[in-house]
């Protein structure tokens, strides 16, 4: 099928997975290691996502990580936003959480998305057009957290649910974790970026996933200030236990 008659869904795939192939040649080759691999990797990538995504979708927004933005794109409905190496620390590392973010926002809704996760075995592209059945949960409920600066938050909700605590690295990783049904609850308030989570917040929400502000608010991009302070991902059934438990602990703040 030619790129220019693939559907949105099918090109943020089709990108993610192409991506993902190109970052590991880059850190198969051996010419790099460490933060030059990131900057290599992530220099590889986005240039080949903004390239095609201009190409093929030339009448559309474009906000990339590694991209200076252009004001042009808060007066379109459809915005593709992509974070070509979400995690460049563990790519750099050569671990296999991190990921690739390509997502298309209309209206400033999260509305279709792939995550590539090319360092696990074969490679992996979750899709927002191919949701897969979730897997039953564990008893007690798993909170992801970042492997160097755990959320106090998600701390202290894993705390008052019984839940524990698993480290893991990139954002794009943590979400998929959810969907994949390697955890329950993804609770970050360390701060991120509209990139960070756009492509996996329509990946989860294809999935039947609750996905959230932590105080129960809609994620809203293609935003001028593109900072998100925080987010929550999760299975349905603990998104209500997780926001009440969020709100105690804001009150007492």
């Amino acid at each position: 099928m030619s790129a220019i008659s693939l559907s949105d869904a099918e090109l943020a795939a089709r990108l993610a997975a192409d991506a993902g192939r190109l970052l590991m040649e880059v850190r198969a080759s051996g010419m790099f290691d460490g933060k030059a691999l990131g900057n290599a990797g992530d220099a590889t990538a986005n240039q080949f996502l903004c390239h095609a995504l201009r190409h093929l979708r030339p009448e559309d927004g474009l906000l990339s990580e590694e991209e200076k933005d252009n004001p042009a794109r808060l007066g379109k409905s459809r915005v593709w936003i992509v974070d070509p190496v979400d995690g460049t620390r563990e790519y750099g590392e050569e671990r296999a959480d991190w990921a690739v973010h390509v997502a298309l926002a209309v209206d400033g809704v999260a509305s279709i998305g792939a995550v590539a996760l090319p360092g696990l075995d074969g490679g992996v592209v979750l899709r927002s057009d191919a949701p897969r059945a979730l897997l039953p949960m564990a008893e007690r409920p798993r909170f992801l957290v970042s492997r160097t600066r755990p959320a106090r938050e998600a701390e202290a909700v894993a705390a008052a649910l019984g839940g524990e605590l698993v480290p893991m690295g990139s954002a794009g990783a943590k979400a998929m974790a959810v969907v994949l049904g390697q955890a329950e609850v993804y609770l970050h308030s360390g701060g991120q970026y509209e990139w960070d989570s756009c492509a996996p917040v329509a990946v989860a929400r294809a999935h039947g996933l609750h996905c959230s502000r932590m105080d129960g608010s809609p994620l809203v991009y293609n935003q001028a200030d593109t900072y998100m302070p925080d987010l929550l991902i999760c299975r349905p059934e603990w998104a209500e236990p997780v926001l009440t438990e969020v709100a105690k602990i804001a009150a007492l703040q």
